[in-house]
């Protein structure tokens, strides 16, 4: 008999934007509908970064078009119960690390139909009054710091 397969509590952010101040959101279908920047867990023995550009591709279609780096920031959240048959029996918290994808301008992006209904490039204060995290709004708000220093 297969054991189930549990994600790990340990996850990316990707808050991809351009230097006019423009960021992407991703309109999710499930388990509910939201807005929300690029997200996903580290897979068995994956690294942040590589989990990084791994979902930036799978979620975007983006690969080498912009800049990715770490902005040396992490939350911890508890997970919303909604999502926690997917973890370990047990498991109630997350700690996300969050990256950053910088383009030169907004580009076309090919969604994971799965995942995501929809995108739109938007100011960074709409991005922060549409997502639907904490930690997602709490990262577009250290953005917005730094872009106004």
């Amino acid at each position: 008999m297969d054991r189930p397969t549990f994600r790990r509590p340990v996850s990316v952010l990707i808050l991809v934007h351009t230097g006019a101040g423009d960021v992407l959101l991703l309109h999710r279908l499930q388990p509910f509908e939201f807005w929300q920047s690029v997200t996903g867990s580290l897979a068995e023995g994956e690294q942040y970064t590589d989990a990084a550009v791994r979902e930036l591709a799978e979620e975007t279609g983006l690969t080498n078009e912009g800049t990715l780096s770490y902005s040396g920031l992490s939350r911890q959240f508890v997970i919303d119960p909604r999502w926690r048959h997917r973890y370990p029996p047990g498991v109630v918290e997350n700690v996300e690390f969050e990256f950053r994808y910088r383009l030169d301008r907004t580009v076309p992006i090919r969604l994971h139909d799965a995942e995501h209904s929809a995108y739109c490039w938007c100011p960074v204060d709409e991005a922060i009054e549409r997502v639907w995290s904490w930690t997602n709004r709490a990262a577009l708000e250290q953005l917005r710091l730094e872009w106004s220093l």
